[in-house]
């Protein structure tokens, strides 16, 4: 069977349109700040629009059928066809002249990666950096779509263990209609994102940096409006736990949050996964700031000698933030972690493969994954005993299919190889081997912040310009699940069949 390119180019033309309204939101900011660049920012609205319009024209009596090859194909190409039209307000306004450091830029933003090749923050005009916060928004509800609407279709990783507490056959569906269903989290989103905005800015932000760090934190994205990141606000303790409140919501499965609306409190304090989440950020957190309470350099993490109450306040801030900052692959940072202690920075390396929810916006492997390959190697050791018993995995006590259980090691192992390969990658561009490992594991993991010469304090501008296509197709295929997109690089995809 041929692909149905019609609708797949209708549906290319659907995003572009979405892409361009975005940036006319983003020229309505330029033009309210004043920042001299609302035209270009204007003609970047307007010119996506158009290419959007001129490719769903053309493509209007489409057949209304799409398979699975069709969803891989849209899937892959719309996050790219958003990323090479979200360059274009970078190109534009002179803020990102070169296209490969823009398309890295934009791909870091849809992808809610939120590493930067920007050296200086804070001159770049209003209206750009809304939009550059702007892309982690949109990455974020694309996300959620993907997660509810689009990968239990396609039956693709882990997704259906979401898709069986979503939009799936069974009674704890949120409704019916999967569009309803996707509809339903995007409202708690953006309601999400107008708190923390409220919040940050009765907190003593100002109200465009309040907007802005709200969209990065639901988006689980990092931009920041400021070159010292939630840094810049370290004398202001409140404004970062209003950050990792947030950052804990937006890394926790959204379909909870629901529940947690409609009251149903007791399907949150028994979902496996969440439970799992919670207990991960508690221990590591208090591992994290006992070690900067005990044995961090009070030169370096702004830490006194541990004596007051005050002191032990700051060590357990920064160690919680730090932690839900990278389990929840946001990417914000309120200190350089890599100089708390040579064991931070290898602790820190090993959360960055464990990721949020399923069903939340962020990236990296998933707790629910690890979870279940935790399970599945338990009963490894019961089945050796008892080689003729039946012994299922068991998540929110429903047994799990072998198919799931096979697929989700199979995603571990893949995930493992890219990010091998893409370490070796990097290496061959000339990075050493700790930026080579923390580029790769980061970019994978959409988490931002690396480690070597791309640590918490520095960006992406150094990396050559094929390192930095690199570095984007590595946040593509990690924001995507992987399979999503490699599997348009096997031959027989592409086959009539």
């Amino acid at each position: 069977m041929k692909l149905n390119y019609k609708i797949i180019f209708h549906f290319l033309g659907l995003l572009l349109l979405f892409n361009g309204g975005f940036m006319l939101v983003s020229t309505l900011i330029s033009y309210i700040y004043k920042d001299g660049v609302t035209f270009q920012l204007f003609l970047a609205g307007i010119s996506t629009l158009l290419l959007g319009a001129s490719m769903m024209y053309p493509t209007r009596d489409h057949k209304k059928i799409m398979d699975k090859r069709e969803g891989y194909v849209v899937v892959t190409f719309g996050w790219l066809i958003m990323a090479f039209s979200g360059c274009l307000p970078y190109i534009f306004t002179g803020a990102i002249p070169d296209f490969t450091s823009a398309f890295l830029e934009t791909m870091s933003g849809y992808t809610t990666t939120g590493a930067t090749i920007l050296n200086d923050i804070e001159v770049i005009p209003k209206g750009v950096l809304f939009w550059r916060s702007m892309t982690h928004w949109i990455g974020g509800m694309g996300i959620i779509v993907l997660a509810i609407a689009i990968l239990p279709l396609l039956g693709i990783g882990g997704m259906q263990l979401f898709a069986a507490e979503a939009p799936g056959p069974n009674a704890d569906k949120l409704h019916p209609r999967i569009t309803d269903t996707a509809k339903r989290l995007w409202l708690i989103y953006f309601g999400y994102t107008v708190a923390e905005t409220i919040l940050l800015k009765v907190a003593g932000m100002n109200l465009f940096d309040a907007m802005n760090h709200a969209m990065s934190t639901l988006s689980t994205g990092g931009f920041s409006t400021k070159n010292a990141s939630i840094a810049y606000w370290n004398d202001q303790p409140v404004i970062q736990y209003i950050i990792i409140l947030f950052m804990f919501l937006a890394g926790t499965n959204f379909v909870l949050s629901y529940f947690a609306f409609k009251g149903k409190v007791q399907k949150i304090l028994k979902d496996d996964e969440f439970k799992l989440y919670l207990s991960f950020i508690v221990i590591f957190t208090i591992i994290a700031a006992a070690i900067i309470y005990f044995k961090a350099d009070p030169t370096i993490s702004s830490i006194a000698h541990p004596m007051v109450w005050g002191e032990a306040e700051s060590a357990l801030r920064h160690g919680m933030f730090q932690v839900l900052s990278v389990i929840t692959t946001t990417g914000f940072i309120t200190a350089d972690y890599t100089l708390w202690s040579p064991f931070l920075v290898v602790f820190f390396f090993g959360l960055m493969f464990l990721g949020g929810s399923a069903g939340s916006t962020s990236g990296g492997v998933k707790v629910v994954r690890h979870l279940i390959l935790i399970r599945n190697g338990f009963l490894e050791f019961k089945r050796a005993l008892h080689p003729n018993a039946i012994l299922p995995v068991r998540y929110n006590s429903r047994a799990v299919s072998g198919d799931i259980v096979f697929n989700i090691l199979a995603f571990f192992i893949l995930y493992m190889l890219s990010f091998i390969v893409g370490s070796l990658v990097f290496s061959m561009f000339g990075l050493d081997l700790m930026s080579s490992i923390g580029i790769a594991a980061s970019s994978l993991g959409n988490v931002g912040p690396a480690f070597g010469d791309f640590g918490p304090v520095d960006n992406y501008a150094s990396l050559p310009d094929l390192a930095k296509w690199w570095a984007a197709f590595l946040m593509l295929i990690g924001r995507l699940e992987l399979f999503t997109v490699l599997i348009l690089l096997t031959p027989f995809f592409w086959r009539n069949r």
